[in-house]
Formats: structure tokens, C-alpha cells, sequence
């Protein structure tokens, strides 16, 4: 899994016009070398964390509270669930964080099908 991380609106509203049009153009370009290669498994991104909740457990029990944290840097903005080699996986992620400097996380998918 290659995960995006930014924090989505504040991060952006310093960007130019043609920055934000060159991350987009890039993250398609991206996007489709892994379909045509028959690489992804599966891709979305996500809505801003300020519409996320959070389900915690408070006094014995769950409680879903108003977004991620109280105050968001970074969150998980999107993902690419692609079957490539670590190397692969990392050249994508390196050509992302090249361009737009936010972090991306690479992380194998655990295979539960081998335990059951």
C-alpha cells in the first residue's frame, strides 16, 4: 500500500494555480502507469479530515468525536493498493514526495489467507 499524507486545504492554499494542476497531472500520470501495467489492486482518495469521525473509548465505552485529532498536519489524503516490488513501490512514492514534498508511507498488506 502506498499511502499519501497532507494536510489537505491549509497545505495547499500557499500552492500556485499550476503547482496544484502539476501534482494533479502527476498523481494521474501515476495512476495510470499502474492500471496499464495491471499493477493496482485498487486507488481512492479521501476527503478532508475536517469531515472525518473518530470512534474512540471513553468511560467504558465507544464515543465518536468530530475529526482525526484536535488539530491536523498531516493526515492520510489518498492510496494506491498496487501488487509491484518494494522497489516499485518506492520509485512511485519517491516521484510524489519529489514534487509535492509531503510524506508517503509504503506498507505491505498482511496476508490473512495463509492463516486461515
Amino acid at each position: 500500500m502506498i499511502m499519501m499524507f497532507a494536510g489537505l486545504g491549509a497545505a495547499t492554499e500557499t500552492r500556485t494555480p499550476e503547482w496544484i494542476a502539476g501534482m494533479h497531472e502527476l498523481l494521474m500520470k501515476l495512476d495510470g502507469e499502474l492500471r496499464e501495467a495491471g499493477e493496482l489492486v485498487a486507488s481512492e482518495r479521501l476527503l478532508d479530515p475536517s469531515l472525518a469521525t473518530t470512534v474512540r473509548f471513553r468511560d467504558g465505552a465507544p464515543l465518536p468525536t468530530d475529526g482525526p485529532f484536535a488539530e491536523v498536519k498531516e493526515s492520510l489524503a489518498g492510496y494506491w493498493l498496487a501488487e509491484v516490488s518494494e522497489e516499485r513501490a518506492l520509485e512511485i512514492a519517491s516521484q510524489v514526495v519529489a514534487y509535492t514534498e509531503y510524506p508517503m508511507e509504503v506498507r505491505r498488506v498482511m496476508d490473512m489467507s495463509s492463516e486461515l
